[in-house]
């Protein structure tokens, strides 16, 4: 591997058999958008990332293997999330009520409730979600 900066870390949900589907759902090409609260920006005092950013994804493990770089990120409510989006999150839904009902499962887990400092929270169509489009750009595993 070449001598290359540091790039900041693409992570995907948490360590674990979610983030390990989601990584090579990411390396055969299946996944090529995200999804994340803006909220999760705000507590983490993160700016969005500016397309042309490049990253690596990091896998459960902590290695780097990949990178890649954001091709659009789009501010909008929950409720205006499209079919597009959730077909290329590369998760398998088919529907918008499925990705939605799977991310909503994510989002209203104890870890990130806990990641947000809020044990209530909740989300509805009017929350601000962030949906990232992204591309492989060099595979490093």
């Amino acid at each position: 591997m070449e001598n290359r900066e540091p790039l900041k870390p693409f992570l995907l949900a948490f360590p674990g058999p979610l983030r390990d589907r989601l990584v090579a759902a990411v390396l055969s090409g299946e996944k090529v958008s995200t999804s994340g609260l803006l909220v999760e920006y705000e507590v983490e005092r993160e700016e969005l990332p500016p397309v042309g950013e490049r990253s690596a994804v990091i896998d459960s493990d902590g290695r780097e293997v990949a990178v890649v770089e954001v091709t659009e990120v789009r501010v909008l409510p929950l409720g205006s999330v499209g079919l597009q989006h959730a077909l290329d999150e590369g998760e398998g839904y088919a529907t918008v009520a499925e990705w939605r009902a799977g991310h909503e499962e994510f989002w209203h887990s104890e870890e990130m409730r806990e990641a947000l400092g809020d044990p209530r929270f909740t989300v509805d169509d009017d929350t601000m979600i962030v949906a990232e489009r992204f591309r492989v750009v060099e595979r490093l595993a």
